[in-house]
């Protein structure tokens, strides 16, 4: 769903008025600064892709349930290192799509490279864990994995299923090359290449319950 500026409706006429004025906004293309200016002002977490402004809804408990596993189970394996763990609210900014988007876990590595200008918008994410919903599932596969690749820092990725036990591990080994594995039983270890961290796949879906 696009976001639209808030709609004053005291100066509409009719249903008709409404959607009309609907219409045209949504055909706006919206600058980064317009972008931010808004977000910064909003109440629900929206994503901006090349002068598109795009709203992000809420997850459900097993989305944020495993968020919060791997996340806390990073930030106490790398407590007094050198990195930083950030969940969710944390923008990005991806210069070379003009895109600025939420990941639901990002590691970093030394000092924070922040947008000129900004004290809010990181530009140097080392690891990103995306959980998959449906209505994301092939965007963050494709299109915003191909986006991330363009982050000269980023160097691993990892696309959490919330509907089964599943998986999908990417690491960097040279310029334009990924490895890709993947993990589907509880017993299974993930090691990350970036950094030298564990978790096993039964700890990242503790307390998840699955529909039959």
């Amino acid at each position: 769903m696009r976001a639209l500026a808030e709609l004053d409706v005291s100066q509409c006429h009719s249903p008709l008025h409404i959607l009309k004025t609907m219409q045209i906004q949504q055909q706006k293309n919206y600058t980064p600064t317009e972008y931010l200016n808004f977000e910064i002002n909003s109440q629900q977490r929206q994503e901006y892709i090349n002068g598109e402004i795009i709203s992000i809804t809420g997850g459900t408990p097993n989305h944020n349930q495993i968020s919060l596993n791997f996340s806390a189970a990073l930030n106490f394996s790398l407590k007094n290192q050198s990195y930083r763990v950030f969940v969710a609210d944390q923008r990005l900014w991806i210069p070379n799509k003009s895109i600025y988007t939420y990941h639901d876990v990002m590691v970093t590595s030394g000092e924070l490279q922040l947008q000129t200008g900004r004290k809010d918008t990181i530009l140097n994410p080392l690891i990103i864990a995306e959980v998959l919903s449906k209505s994301t599932r092939n965007y963050d596969k494709d299109e915003k994995f191909a986006a991330y690749r363009t982050i000269p820092t980023f160097q691993e990725y990892l696309l959490i299923d919330q509907y089964t036990m599943q998986v999908e591990q990417y690491y960097k080994t040279a310029q334009k090359q990924w490895i890709f594995s993947e993990y589907n039983e509880a017993s299974e270890t993930i090691s990350l290449n970036s950094i030298s961290f564990q978790i096993t796949m039964a700890d990242i879906y503790n307390k998840v319950e699955f529909e039959a």
